[in-house]
């Protein structure tokens, strides 16, 4: 079936069509092209010509014309506009024309890298020159290793590898260093939050050893589309970036719909679940036929989507092949599979964290599923992208979940249609993760008096402070590297953690396997002892933790429930660094210890969702130094509201500035957290902190504190705005209902002077 006869059936089924909040059509859009520049290679053009490619988008023309003129620059269009095309025609040329030049290709994945790499061996082939393009990453055999450091024209590699295997290792490099003419960075808009600070200081110690061979290579940046590419790129590689924001790629017609499950309960709010409503559309979507790409929010909802999906299309041997699920922490091998799959067509539908939200290059799939809003404007608009990236008609059904920001776009359609998408912010210099990166800077080369590490003013303060901790050694007007170990490998640059937790399968006595890994702040969530780990649909249960190790054993087993876990948190303020008014309120900011710990998990039927039980959970705390905002409420609101009530309002409040904040900050609601204290330790009054969920903080809270009452703004007009009586899921969350009008009063009364 169609995607216009799909969409035709739905408009025409009432009990469908009630429940939908918009039907939007986004009409297709003719090409916009220009001729190639003459500095564009005959040889590379004719392969072009031969491809059918006689003519460039105008985007494509406008970034040649910078590659070539050697300005850094950064592409923002659409999925599928043809991106890959304005990196590979410039460092063809320029390789073609000089034999020695050299470049290096950045991919957040290595998925994505071995995908585009691909396109570039076929270029390679045709042209039928003497270019060798290699990928360098952890599956690189070591016999290929020292080709490819003396012969490879362009290295293809991601961000870990450029900081363990080859910057630290930049004397084996020497070609490459002393002929870097491009670096490529593509999909930039996934280097946010600390993996986007990581890499930053990456790209500074990078700059540094290519000052060192005496080359100064031209930045080429891509990204999907965002509020501020130009600074995003710009504080990332330390230069000036112009930027190319002007698609001229066609688009197919793209059908856009809102659905908002029903509501089961009036009185209180409460709508049916997102996941049993995803999961009637998708088996609408298997049963005519239409291939479609599934995108959930967390790995539990993968997991779950994935086997009912299975269930509902095994065949009479029990196969369900035409579903597969996706996401971080499968093994790379099984990703690769699956990513055959889909692009050969053998798969029907895929259910996916945003790991598929990239590039990647899935084939032809022709709707788009969200089970949830992905939390952004820019990564709704990626993950639509992915159906009908061939020019082809798409559908994209996004299913609201209860939690405010779902329920505000279902009310407010144009935000997201008429929107620009959100701004992506990284900080570079947070001190955490800036210390790590000036010992690997020291380490690949000697800092010399008066150097700076990108534009750090302070670099000489952290060089004597590392001096001191004798991880340095001062000679004359050098200081040089003396500690014994290699820096390099104890940085995480995706995480601020150690570590990832392996995953052991000890089904089978005789073999035990490994079939995952996962991050050890999650692991405390989803991988304590008796939670049920869900892999591909498939239940197994976590017979130990062994938290030294970093090492979890499960059992494979069919009990027809998962599990969840609930976290206690616990905050105290270390210092302060800022402070002022808004309103009535008194805000500051600045560094907070967060303590939390995992004290018991709930088991949750299948189908019914309903509770079965609970057990404890024995492990150790986890304790995390970062940054917060925070806010002190005036004297008196408790004797006119009283204190239980007030505190309901506050819990309220706390819920909806967390799911506020990624409508003004790029990033997830995981990223920011949000708590109350009755009578805080710190300021001995009622205090609402928020804080950035990651080791050292990234600067999200501090955007907040420059906000002023934004969110307070937007709070109240989501509380006013939405239809239920006195608080329901979609504005004061599920325990804190019944206080909607006392925080409407609080809201205005503290925002009035504002």
């Amino acid at each position: 079936m169609t995607v216009h006869d799909f969409l035709e059936q739905l408009k025409n089924d009432p009990s469908f069509m009630q429940n939908v909040e918009c039907i939007r059509t986004l009409p297709e859009n003719p090409a916009v092209y220009a001729d190639f520049p003459p500095e564009a290679d005959a040889r590379v053009v004719e392969v072009l010509r031969q491809r059918g490619i006689n003519k460039l988008y105008s985007h494509q023309a406008e970034a040649l014309a910078c590659a070539f003129r050697g300005q850094d620059f950064v592409v923002v269009t659409p999925t599928a506009s043809g991106k890959t095309l304005c990196y590979n025609l410039p460092v063809l040329s320029a390789i073609l024309k000089d034999s020695a030049a050299r470049a290096l290709y950045l991919f957040p994945t290595k998925a994505l890298s071995s995908d585009q790499v691909a396109e570039l061996y076929s270029m390679i082939e045709a042209l039928g020159a003497d270019i060798k393009a290699f990928t360098y990453d952890g599956d690189t055999p070591a016999s290929a290793r020292t080709a490819i450091r003396q012969a490879g024209h362009v290295v293809v590699t991601n961000p870990d590898m450029l900081h363990q295997g080859i910057l630290p290792h930049h004397t084996k490099w020497v070609k490459l260093f002393e002929n870097l003419k491009y670096v490529v960075i593509d999909e930039i808009h996934a280097y946010r939050g600390v993996f986007g600070s990581n890499l930053a200081n990456v790209l500074r110690r990078l700059e540094r050893i290519c000052a060192f061979y005496g080359a100064h290579p031209t930045y080429i940046c891509c990204s999907a589309t965002i509020k501020n590419p130009g600074e995003l790129s710009s504080v990332m590689t330390g230069r000036e970036i112009h930027v190319i924001d002007k698609n001229g790629a066609p688009s197919g017609k793209k059908h856009v719909i809102f659905y908002n499950p029903p509501v089961v309960n009036r009185q209180l709010g409460i709508r049916a679940g997102s996941i049993p409503e995803t999961r009637k559309i998708c088996e609408r979507l298997l049963s005519n036929g239409v291939k479609s790409i599934v995108f959930g929010k967390s790995r539990l909802t993968v997991e779950v989507l994935t086997r009912y999906l299975k269930d509902t299309c095994r065949d009479p041997i029990g196969n369900a092949g035409r579903v597969r699920g996706y996401r971080g922490g499968y093994l790379p091998t099984l990703r690769r599979e699956i990513e055959r799959e889909l692009r050969n067509g053998s798969v029907d539908m895929v259910i996916s964290t945003n790991a598929l939200e990239l590039g990647i290059d899935i084939g032809r799939l022709d709707a788009c599923v969200l089970c949830g809003y992905p939390g952004t404007i820019a990564s709704t608009r990626q993950q639509a992208g992915r159906a009908g990236r061939r020019k082809g008609e798409s559908l994209t059904i996004l299913v609201a979940s209860s939690n405010p920001l779902d329920q505000y776009i279902m009310k407010h359609p144009d935000y997201y249609f008429d929107q620009s998408p959100e701004m992506a912010f990284i900080n570079p210099d947070n001190l955490y993760i800036l210390l790590n990166h000036l010992k690997c800077a020291s380490y690949e080369l000697p800092f010399t008096e008066g150097e700076k590490f990108g534009n750090v003013e302070e670099t000489g303060e952290l060089l004597e402070y590392l001096t001191g901790q004798n991880i340095l050694r001062r000679v004359s007007d050098k200081w040089y590297w003396m500690a014994e170990e290699f820096p390099q490998a104890g940085i995480n640059l995706r995480s601020a953690s150690d570590q990832n937790f392996v995953i052991v399968d000890i089904t089978d006595p005789k073999k035990h396997r490994v079939v995952g890994e996962m991050d050890r702040f999650t692991v405390p969530m989803l991988l304590h002892k008796y939670a049920i780990y869900m892999h591909e649909g498939q239940q197994y249960q976590v017979e130990e933790l062994d938290f030294d190790d970093k090492k979890a054993y499960i059992r494979r087993v069919d009990v027809g429930y998962y599990t969840d876990a609930d976290l206690t948190t616990s905050l105290k303020v270390l210092d302060e660094f800022d402070s002022g008014s808004v309103g009535a309120f008194e805000k500051h900011r600045g560094e907070v210890l967060v303590s939390s710990i995992v004290t018991l998990f709930k088991k949750i039927r299948f189908d019914t969702h309903e509770n079965l039980g609970w057990g404890p959970v024995t492990l150790p705390e986890l304790e995390m130094q970062t940054t917060a905002c925070w806010w002190t409420l005036p004297d008196g609101l408790e004797e006119k509201y009283g204190k239980d009530e007030l505190k309901n309002a506050m819990v309220a409040l706390s819920y909806l500035l967390r799911h506020i904040s990624p409508m003004f900050l790029m990033c997830s609601v995981n990223d920011i957290s949000v708590v109350y204290h009755v009578k805080d330790t710190f300021s001995d009054r009622p205090t609402l902190y928020l804080y950035d969920h990651i080791p050292g903080g990234i600067g999200l809270s501090d955007r907040v504190y420059e906000t002023n009452d934004l969110f307070f703004r937007e709070a109240l007009n989501m509380l006013t705005a939405c239809p239920c009586i006195d608080g329901c899921p979609a504005c004061t969350g599920a325990t804190a209902e019944g206080s909607k009008h006392t925080l409407i009063m609080i809201l205005k009364e503290l925002t009035k002077d504002a």
